[in-house]
């Protein structure tokens, strides 16, 4: 069965979120897309997006960015996953704070790898 995602969103770490965020607001000019207080969330086409993050909030990992995957069914793709011998750092959860459920594991590289659906009214499909 293929399982695809619905969007995507890459997620950079910065210790300056608001110098980051104004120059993909007014240098970029890209559409704002969701405040999530430590991270913005900013268009980049209909189902791509750009997130800037505050470092402090980052869990530890040995690079600094992370690939998310919008997708409907989390665990669905967990398990996916799993049945070819992927180890999550973060097994599929809810986050309050984010208001998204989702999972995150490390590619061969290192780079971080989330799998989420958001679950905040504020986020647009």
């Amino acid at each position: 069965m293929t399982i695809t995602a619905n969007q995507q969103i890459t997620f950079l770490y910065t210790t300056d979120l608001e110098a980051s965020s104004a120059f993909y607001r007014e240098v970029m000019e890209l559409p704002f897309a969701l405040d999530q207080g430590c991270c913005h969330i900013y268009r980049l086409s209909p189902s791509s997006f750009l997130g800037v993050c505050d470092i402090a909030d980052r869990p530890k990992s040995p690079v600094g960015v992370t690939v998310s995957l919008v997708v409907s069914d989390v665990d669905a793709w967990c398990t996916r996953l799993k049945d070819k011998s992927v180890v999550f750092e973060r097994e599929p959860g809810y986050s309050e704070k984010f208001k998204v459920y989702g999972a995150l594991f490390l590619d061969p590289n290192g780079y971080r790898i989330e799998i989420q659906q958001f679950r905040d009214p504020d986020w647009k499909e």
